[in-house]
């Protein structure tokens, strides 16, 4: 049993949102590995800072080797990426990139907490240009959601996983 897709890419790309919207499309389950963190350490910014990143990333790991044994849509969390057991599994799925403008983040960022990205847009390019040739490298197609709705663009990639 592996996912139908696996959705990777930076944080307030939009992942939880179309993950949610395309699995609803394909009649499948939907599995967030932040969620799942969350659901069972607590909020992601109070382990970083109580328990610190790699503590998190520990967790997180477990996360996607859960996921990953499931059958529907995962949405790993933008630094999933960043471990090397992660890529190896990830090879043999249908990874696909998240993305999106650092014009549109600018404004999605505004609404949460994020503990990797305390300088605000900022922050995130940086984050974006390190982690970038790693997103290049396991997906198999990207999609920006800039522009248009969530809802057409779960359309549209609910329809190209239906023929592949």
């Amino acid at each position: 049993m592996k996912p139908r897709a696996v959705l990777i890419g930076p944080p307030a790309a939009g992942k939880s949102r179309l993950g949610r919207r395309i699995a609803s499309r394909l009649g499948v389950g939907f599995v967030d590995t932040d969620k799942l963190v969350v659901a069972e350490h607590g909020p992601i910014p109070e382990i970083f800072e109580h328990m610190g990143e790699s503590t998190f990333r520990v967790w997180e790991r477990a996360a996607v080797i859960s996921a990953l044994g499931t059958d529907g849509i995962v949405s790993l969390g933008g630094g999933a990426i960043l471990d090397v057991d992660t890529r190896l599994d990830l090879r043999d799925h249908n990874v696909i990139l998240i993305t999106a403008t650092p014009d549109a983040i600018e404004s999605r960022l505004a609404a949460g907490t994020r503990p990797l990205l305390t300088e605000g847009i900022d922050s995130w390019k940086n984050l974006v240009s390190v982690r970038q040739p790693i997103y290049d490298e396991l997906a198999r197609f990207t999609v920006d959601t800039s522009r248009g709705t969530m809802d057409s663009i779960a359309d549209e990639i609910a329809n190209r996983l239906k023929v592949e």
